[in-house]
């Protein structure tokens, strides 16, 4: 009799640190979790900062230049693989012509009658300057078989491409409706603060 109380008792203390562990475990990885969530929103937050003290500061000199950091989402599959559909690239803002080089990934406004008013994000292929000092960028596609027709002025370049953020673009299209804000914005707000 006293064998099987003793079996019973730890039978409930094995099922009990199963339970305790599973639990310990949950915790550890809800506080990973957050302590991610919370890194993440400061980054942003800094990236926020940093942008608008730059920009106050382009503003008070009277000096007008793309932001300094600027994320746009990849609407077109003109440079599979490298860049693929929904993908977001990350760009920083080029202060002097001579930054970009051949082989760079650059964001710009297009002059192209086709595309014109149109931010696009293509590879730098050749460079020219023309004799009054204008740097002029040939850019193409990695998945296009001609460069653009028309080349890029410096002064429609927002920035060099430093970082791609792969399938981000999804969270925008979801976001863009009313229940995909709830699940992705409202429902882990109220987790966070709960």
């Amino acid at each position: 009799m006293g064998d099987s109380v003793k079996i019973l008792n730890k039978e409930k203390r094995t099922k009990h640190s199963f339970w305790q562990k599973l639990k310990n475990v949950s915790r550890y990885i809800s506080a990973i979790f957050m302590y991610a969530i919370c890194t993440i929103m400061i980054i942003i937050f800094l990236c926020f900062i940093v942008n608008f003290i730059d920009q106050r500061i382009n503003l008070k000199n009277g000096v007008t230049k793309p932001a300094l950091f600027s994320a746009y989402t990849i609407v077109s599959p003109s440079m599979v693989p490298n860049i693929n559909v929904l993908d977001v690239a990350v760009v920083v803002r080029a202060n002097d012509p001579e930054d970009i080089k051949v082989g760079d990934i650059i964001t710009f406004n297009s002059t192209d009658y086709r595309y014109s008013g149109v931010t696009i994000t293509h590879r730098v292929i050749e460079i020219d300057q023309t004799s009054d000092g204008t740097y002029l960028y040939t850019t193409k596609g990695d998945a296009n078989n001609t460069p653009d027709s028309s080349r890029v002025a410096f002064n429609n370049v927002f920035g060099k491409v430093v970082l791609r953020i792969p399938k981000l673009g999804y969270l925008q299209y979801i976001l863009s409706n009313a229940y995909g804000w709830i699940i992705i914005i409202v429902v882990p707000a109220v987790l966070i603060i709960a």
